[in-house]
């Protein structure tokens, strides 16, 4: 008897459709499943039809919550997810069961008149809807301009192009998995600009009683990654992180080694918090303990200097 088609559930952008084939296909691949038995469902979210700002409407959650409600109802057996969409709290039901190996976790300037930041002209326009990006740029350069560019990667290119700006930034991630490298101005190095927490990793979420989902899917979790996610999105949410905070992290594993940097910014760069920790992990809770301990001492760093989730 063959067994009932899994379902996925995506966003409809060409990146997130990348995602949820590459997802499928390493389904198949696992279970020697035929393609016909993982089928991919296309959802539309509420971050998909907001015009205006993200924070404005509500910050992380936007581009998850329709494909969390249909795994909750059972309409799809899993969703994939671009992790640093994913909040740092989420359903009790669900559950993060795998995320793959992590790929570029560096920010693209991308021009078509400048090669560089550094080149970029006094008082020239940036187009971006990432508030930690306008932040890190401002403590960069402090003559810069913004202005709101959002939509899909295709969509911000285009606009680009137009002349609605005269540089923007994307994930480096995105680009290479869309096959556009040739669009990166320049990869900007993470010393120069901390990316998002959970940056350039994809994660596959399930209902918590899908244990068969669970076991399913373990063998595509890498543990490198899920460790460094996890102390990246522990920093945040110790933050009380989202859209409407400017706030970085990067982790790396070595062997047992974890070593986490943060930060958190004034929303015109004019304040910039770093710290950096350290430590042997063993496992997630070890890896979550030390990510919220960092977060925790920069929040007592911050004191009153820094307007949280206004």
């Amino acid at each position: 008897m063959q067994s009932s088609p899994l379902i996925i559930g995506t966003r409809g952008s060409p990146l997130a459709l990348y995602q949820a084939n590459l997802v499928q296909r390493l389904i198949c691949e696992a279970s020697e499943r035929a393609p016909q038995q993982v089928i991919i469902k296309i959802l539309k979210t509420s971050g998909d039809t907001i015009k205006g700002e993200l924070k404005d409407f509500g910050g992380k959650g936007l581009f998850t919550r329709e494909l969390e409600l249909a795994l909750l109802d059972g309409s799809i057996d899993l969703a994939v997810h671009s992790m640093k969409d994913v909040p740092t709290v989420g359903h009790v039901d669900l559950v993060v069961s795998a995320i793959l190996p992590r790929a570029d976790v560096r920010d693209a300037f991308i021009s078509v008149k400048h090669k560089s930041i550094a080149e970029l002209p006094e008082g020239a326009l940036i187009g971006s809807a990432s508030l930690r990006r306008r932040a890190q740029l401002s403590a960069l350069r402090p003559d810069l301009t913004f202005c709101l560019l959002r939509g899909n990667v295709g969509t911000r290119l285009n606009k680009l192009e137009a002349g609605v700006c005269d540089a923007t930034l994307l994930a480096c991630a995105g680009l290479r998995r869309l096959e556009q490298d040739e669009r990166i101005t320049e990869a900007v190095e993470t010393n120069v600009m901390l990316p998002a927490p959970a940056q350039g990793a994809i994660g596959i979420e399930v209902r918590r009683d899908r244990e068969d989902l669970r076991g399913f899917i373990a063998p595509l979790n890498d543990r490198a990654a899920e460790l460094e996610i996890t102390a990246e999105r522990a920093f945040l949410r110790a933050l009380d992180g989202n859209c409407r905070t400017p706030i970085a992290a990067l982790a790396r594993l070595d062997g047992d080694t974890l070593t986490l940097n943060g930060e958190i910014l004034a929303k015109d760069g004019s304040l910039r918090v770093s710290q950096k920790v350290a430590g042997e992990v063993e496992s997630v809770i070890n890896a979550y303990d030390l990510g919220f301990k960092m977060g925790e001492a920069v929040r007592t760093e911050v004191g009153g200097r820094i307007t949280f989730d206004a």
